[in-house]
This record gives structure tokens, sequence and C-alpha cells, in this order.
């Protein structure tokens, strides 16, 4: 397995393939996470709201990997964007991965009734205190990452949103590049949505590829981190497979995909469950 990587402001180098971990329960995230470090995956991606960050940290307690050879990354939920509930967020993230550093911490999403002056003014007292390496957004939209870039004393080094093609917000990528702040792509395969897609379909037929696949190197080729979750160790070490190439043609057919159609990214959310906290 041959991962590219981005350099990030703190000088680390961030792996253009991750792991995914949203909606696994403990069993399946511990299960994938040792399925991908088997497979060469170096760069895992977690978050408070998942409530699996244990099970992250006791499969990367058990491997064979070194803590400081894997990129791991969590968030914080938007009801904890105060100060002091970003602090203690981040130090009970550590706590349950059972490590003393973060490679990324990611505010997961944006919380209007929260200064963002306050939240990053958090995050760069945890990188000061070297608790975190580097620090970024999650779900901001251009204008809201404007602001975080504006007002933040640390670099903000990623964003991570939903990008999969039929989801490609041209606007908003452009604005991450012109900012230089890498997009990770949650989501990157549509939660399974795109496998349908007959573009995606006849490529993968094509290519003698399954679906998944055909998406995670046409997002690499996109030049956007892609983080594909599975349950499945076998979907996880096939996600891996990364070392072949889309023709010119077919990529640019995929880039022709977009629908405008997200899959979580929608004013639908439930902003009072638990995930979010932000009361009415």
């Amino acid at each position: 397995m041959t991962v590219p990587t981005k350099t990030l402001p703190s000088g680390a180098e961030l792996p253009a393939l991750g792991l995914g971990t949203y909606d696994l329960n403990d069993g399946e995230t511990a299960d994938s996470v040792r399925a991908a470090l088997d497979a060469g995956y170096t760069h895992i991606d977690t978050a408070e709201g998942y409530h699996n960050e244990e099970a992250v940290g006791e499969a990367l307690a058990a491997s064979d990997v070194d803590r400081d050879d894997v990129f791991l990354t969590s968030k914080v939920l938007a009801k904890n964007l105060n100060y002091e509930s970003v602090i203690e967020s981040c130090e009970a993230s550590l706590d349950r991965l059972g490590t003393d550093y973060l490679d990324l911490y990611l505010i997961h999403w944006p919380n209007p009734a929260i200064s963002l002056r306050e939240t990053l003014r958090a995050m760069a007292a945890l990188r000061e205190r070297g608790l975190v390496r580097d620090v970024g957004v999650s779900n901001f939209s251009a204008y809201q990452l404007s602001c975080a870039h504006h007002v933040s004393d640390a670099p903000i080094a990623v964003n991570q949103i939903e990008f999969h093609p039929w989801f490609q917000r041209p606007d908003l990528v452009d604005y991450c590049r012109e900012s230089d702040t890498v997009i990770e792509a949650a989501a990157p395969l549509a939660r399974t949505d795109v496998f349908g897609d007959e573009v995606v379909a006849e490529l993968a037929e094509t290519y003698d590829k399954h679906p998944a696949q055909v998406v995670v190197r046409w997002a690499l080729d996109r030049g956007v981190v892609p983080l594909p979750r599975s349950s499945t160790p076998e979907h996880v070490r096939a996600n891996a497979e990364t070392d072949w190439e889309l023709d010119d043609d077919d990529r640019r057919r995929l880039d022709e995909r977009d629908r405008d159609a997200p899959v979580y990214d929608t004013p639908a959310r439930d902003w009072t469950s638990d995930v979010y906290g932000i009361e009415q």
C-alpha cells in the first residue's frame, strides 16, 4: 500500500487515505482498526461523538504498530465548544484513546451559539501544550472557514467535509485550496449510495474493481483525503488497494456526476440531539 501524504502546518505528514469509524460499534471498530493496520493504513479518524474512541485505543494498543507511526484524529462535539469544555473534551478523548497526544483535533460541527474565537483559542492552547499537533475544523462552509482562519492563533490545517461524486462542492473546495486547507472527505462513498451510480458501476466493471475502490481512487486523484469506513475487514483491506490509475477521460466522467446531493450535511439535522447539543 503506497499512500501519498500532505504536509500540515506543524510539519507532520498526513496520510492521504484514512480509515473512518463513524457509526461503528465497539466490536466493529476494533475489527476495522485491526484490519486497517494489517493492510498498511497509518491514518485513523474518530470522534468523541462516535462513542468508539476506547475501542480505537484498545485496537491500537494491541497492535504491533508504534503509536508514532499512526496519524490519529479525533473531534470535539458542537455542544462542547466553550473554552473549558474543549480542553476537557480533548483530555477525555486522549484518556479513552490511551495516548498522550492527537495528530489532529477538529471542531466536529460549527455551533453558532458559542464564540468561534473562544473555541479556537482553546484549540491553540491544546496545541501549545503539545496535546494536539495540528488543529482544524469539520463541516465548515467557506464563510465559516474564512472566519476560522481570520480569528485563529493556530493555523487551520484541515476541513473535513462531506465529499463524493454526487456532492463535489466546487466553491468550498476552491476556497480550501486557496487557503491551503487540506480537504478530508467524510462519507466519501456517500454511505454506499454512489455504488448504484451507473458510471461508477460501469468503471468498476471496466477496471475489475469494487465501486468503493473506484470512488476512493477518484478522490485521491482530486487531491482530497478520503476516509472510507466499513464494518467488514475485507472491505477495509480492499479500500486500501490504491496502486492503480483511472484514465483521464474516466476521471472526468466521474467529475461530471455531481448532483449537489448530500447524504448527511443537510438542514434537516436534529441540532438538539446528543451529537450536537444545541438547544432551540
